[in-house]
């Protein structure tokens, strides 16, 4: 990785995890200047649910008169700091798995737990870039890179970076492209290295590449190359904020389901 896109990296990745614990706890202090039960719903959630949350969050502040802290980062991120001790509401994970890593710690209320949307994967480029590629097995990925990287979520942690790696796999593209791929902490910081012409292609979330005008989407990934996209929101065993439960129901609400289906978002019942 250049020097350039490494100082991208950290640039990114210090500005999504900064907010991430100050924020939860300037929310649940009472310096923050509310009684315990109008305080801030406190919500961490995968970095791809900004746009939709943010969203969300204004209607209803505006119509309730409540209010929301929302912090994105990777959900492996997220829920390690919820791990340690960060005074968070609500989790919204972008997989299934970081959602059942807090759960065998019990550190979510089971109760609460539901399975919200959807998602797809899709391979993108600079906006004004030539490349065409149609997903299937043994495309010629590694061909259209050259000399380039491919930006992703960290396999290791990263959700997006996970289904992305089992789909060049399941494709038979993957040890033709390992050593070629530009990690990222979440995949918005995969978003913006496409964006901003540091790596010629990407793999990120099909709402992701809707949200970025200086990107278009190369192809999609076929659904039974990756393990389904499943976000799945729960409360917080610490939590101990009523409205957020209102909060949580809400976002099965007609409103909110309109503003994650605009975005791009499965919503699942």
């Amino acid at each position: 990785m250049t020097k350039p896109t490494r100082l991208l990296a950290g640039s990114l990745a210090l500005a999504l995890m900064l907010p991430l614990m100050a924020r939860a706890q300037e929310a649940a202090s009472p310096a923050a200047g509310a009684a315990a039960e109008t305080k801030p719903v406190v919500v961490f959630a995968a970095a791809s649910l900004k746009n939709a949350l943010d969203k969300i969050a204004k209607d209803w502040e505006a119509k309730s008169g409540n209010k929301v802290t929302s912090s994105y980062a990777a959900s492996s991120a997220i829920a390690k700091q919820i791990e340690a001790g960060a005074p968070v509401d609500l989790f919204i994970s972008a997989d299934l798995k970081w959602m059942d890593w807090l759960a065998e710690r019990k550190l979510i209320n089971e109760a609460s737990r539901k399975t919200l949307l959807g998602n797809t994967l899709v391979l993108i480029a600079p906006k004004d870039s030539a490349v065409a590629l149609k997903i299937e097995k043994g495309f010629k990925l590694a061909e259209a890179l050259g000399e380039g990287r491919l930006a992703m979520g960290d396999t290791k942690s990263v959700p997006a970076g996970v289904y992305g790696q089992a789909a060049l796999a399941s494709l038979g593209v993957w040890d033709q492209v390992s050593a070629k791929v530009a990690g990222a902490e979440n995949v918005r910081v995969a978003l913006t290295y496409v964006a901003r012409g540091e790596t010629p292609l990407g793999i990120v979330y099909g709402t992701d590449a809707k949200s970025e005008p200086q990107v278009k989407v190369v192809d999609t990934f076929p659904a039974d190359s990756h393990p389904p996209i499943i976000y799945p929101a729960a409360l917080t065993a610490a939590s101990a904020n009523a409205t957020a439960k209102t909060f949580l129901e809400l976002l099965s609400s007609g409103d909110a389901t309109s503003i994650f289906k605009g975005e791009g978002f499965t919503v699942l019942k």
